[in-house]
């Protein structure tokens, strides 16, 4: 996910040509979403030194000193080495290749999503959870507000005149956009493939209830539907589907990708209706899951948008999902693109309503939806090879989902205005509480990813924060040391928020050491020893995730957050918000409510620390 995603849709965050800097051209020819796309800076290849140093620097809070000092020559040897060198070279003329926009982009899209076996329920898509729309407190009218509001922006993107967005005036890629709508990632071996549909010809969207695919026409006569259209056919889907579940094919979806391939192949076996419906499905714009729950807390409405209950879904594409109580939410399929998209499009929508600038059509009245065709269902052929399939994966599900849980902290104690006060990054700031509170709860530093976003080059995805350091160990120490002083413990803090700025700036810059060190790796001929920097302890234990954060910041969410990604870690999604600062956490239960407990504290006594530690001006704006 992107770092600091966070920005609510505004015009002013549109990229311009008027206001570009220099080395940017703006291509006439090309849609406007595209037309800076051919003058996008390519990822850069770090220097070997470079690397070398900053990978030194992020270990070492990890290591003992004798460890350190062994990782220390290690990397001083591969730096050096002919083969360090060689692979180096190869990398560069790589990514010099004119045909080569992004060196990383195909390895990593495959290695990380798409060569990747687990489900992608719980290990790859994320969530987002809606704020409640007052005017549309039932599930009909909150799923056809949403959909209509959707259907401009589908428009903006499938034409090319959505406006680039821009970081610092610089436009940044948009080329992920594309698999947005009328797309979906299909289960082939040894990896994944995904397909885009034509968005004339599949002017469709797919509803799911009681486990039942229902497709829906988005336009009638040349016309898109209005709002009170929608909602009569949504009316008609929940009658159509009854009270009793159907078999439910979309399980499948939720399975180990090689199970699922298989299960596939038998699926479309078994009746040529099979492929038909699976198509139609998958080349709608998206799909909308019509729940038959009403989640009330936090953790109940994550927790429905993030899995579900395993068979009302369809993993497999971008899903909306709508509960009976009006609460919405939205499920993304992270291989193709990741969450700046899709925020941008759930902000785009939610705005919308919320300022009344969607075109809804007409009040509804007793005429409306006359003449509409029904919803089609879209049926499946069931026989006894597809049943084992369907209650195998509902048990797969079960098993693994069981296994988690989950804690939403919506800590109000104080947000980004009073973390600005201290001329202080709201991000870097919520990173540390993190690394305090992992201190706190095992008595060391939490080896952690932040995704930082790369879309300033070509077909740029992510990169890693190293949030862990030497500056962020020293302070956590400090702050569990009763003997230590609070100006002391700021001037750490200050120290260790200059740091991760630092880092959050190279990783934007492509400058990190995870990405870095992949491609090198990638770069070894068949028969070259895989370097000892591979091998040595050092680096399976500072890429073992412990802490998977990443932040979206947005007025228009109560809540996000995805799964862990090692078995002993945790998915730690966060937002913060002008008054707040609110965690997701998930786990296989490994202390998930604990580790929220202390985050908490952590925040508290880092606020407690600062105001103590740092004279405050009369202006309200602290200096270190």
């Amino acid at each position: 996910m992107a770092n600091n995603a966070s920005r609510t849709f505004k015009a002013s965050a549109l990229a311009r040509s008027s206001d570009l800097p220099p080395g940017y051209v703006e291509d006439p020819s090309a849609p406007a979403m595209s037309r800076f796309e051919a003058s996008l800076p390519r990822l850069p290849v770090p220097t070997l030194s470079s690397t070398g140093a900053k990978y030194l620097e992020t270990v070492q809070p990890h290591l003992t000193p004798a460890e350190f000092e062994r990782t220390q020559s290690i990397v001083k040897s591969f730096v050096q080495s002919d083969l360090g060198k060689k692979l180096q070279e190869r990398l560069q003329a790589g990514a010099a290749d004119p045909g080569v926009k992004n060196w990383l982009a195909n390895w990593w899209n495959d290695v990380a999503y798409m060569a990747y076996r687990d489900p992608v329920v719980v290990y790859v898509s994320y969530f987002y959870v809606h704020v409640d729309d007052l005017r549309r407190r039932d599930q009909v009218k909150r799923a056809a507000g949403l959909v209509k509001a959707i259907l401009p922006f589908r428009a903006m993107v499938e034409s090319g005149s959505l406006e680039p967005e821009k970081v610092r005036g610089a436009p940044l890629a948009m080329s992920s956009y594309k698999w947005l709508f009328h797309s979906s990632r299909y289960p082939t071996k040894p990896a994944d493939t995904a397909r885009k549909f034509d968005a004339v010809k599949n002017n469709h969207i797919i509803f799911v209830r009681k486990n039942k695919f229902f497709e829906v026409p988005l336009a009638y006569n040349g016309i898109d539907l209005s709002e009170a259209e929608l909602q009569v056919q949504i009316e008609r889907v929940i009658q159509l589907a009854g009270d009793e579940p159907g078999v439910p094919v979309g399980a499948l979806t939720g399975q180990n990708r090689d199970i699922w391939t298989e299960a596939r192949k038998d699926l479309i076996s078994a009746s040529e209706q099979n492929g038909v419906s699976l198509e139609r499905i998958e080349s709608a714009m998206i799909v909308v899951c019509l729940d038959d729950t009403k989640p009330v807390t936090r953790e109940e409405a994550s927790w429905a948008c993030w899995v579900g209950d395993g068979k009302n879904r369809f993993y497999d594409k971008h899903q909306l999902i709508v509960f009976e109580n009006g609460k919405s939410g939205f499920l993304g399929e992270h291989s193709c693109m990741d969450g700046t998209p899709t925020l941008r499009m759930n902000e785009f929508a939610m705005a919308s309503l919320a300022a009344k600038k969607v075109d809804l059509g007409p009040p509804r009245t007793q005429e409306t939806g006359k003449g509409l065709p029904t919803p089609t269902e879209l049926k499946f052929v069931v026989n006894g090879t597809v049943s084992k399939h369907v209650k195998d994966a509902k048990i797969a599900f079960d098993n693994l989902v069981g296994q988690h849980d989950m804690h939403v902290l919506h800590y109000e104690g104080y947000g980004k205005e009073y973390i600005k006060k201290f001329r202080t990054s709201p991000d870097a700031w919520a990173q540390l509480v993190k690394q305090l509170a992992f201190h706190k709860m095992f008595r060391r530093p939490g080896v952690c990813y932040e995704s930082a976003q790369t879309r300033k080059y070509q077909l740029g995805r992510t990169e890693v924060i190293r949030s862990a350091s030497n500056e962020s160990k020293a302070w956590a120490e400090a702050m569990l040391n009763p003997s230590e002083t609070d100006t002391h413990r700021a001037a750490l803090f200050k120290r260790a928020v200059a740091r991760h700025v630092q880092y959050s700036a190279w990783a934007a810059d492509g400058q990190g050491v995870d990405r870095h060190l992949f491609g090198l790796k990638k770069m070894l001929a068949p028969g070259e020893e895989v370097p000892e920097i591979y091998t040595d302890k050092a680096f399976s234990q500072t890429n073992h995730w412990e802490l998977s954060t990443s932040q979206l910041s947005s007025k228009f969410l109560d809540g996000w957050g995805y799964g862990e990604v090692v078995p002993d870690g945790y998915g730690l999604s966060y937002s913060i918000g002008d008054n707040y600062i609110r965690w997701t956490i998930t786990s296989l239960k490994r202390g998930t409510k604990e580790l929220g407990h202390y985050l908490a504290e952590a925040a508290t006594e880092t606020r407690q620390m600062m105001e103590r530690g740092v004279a405050v001006e009369s202006k309200g704006t602290a200096k270190l």
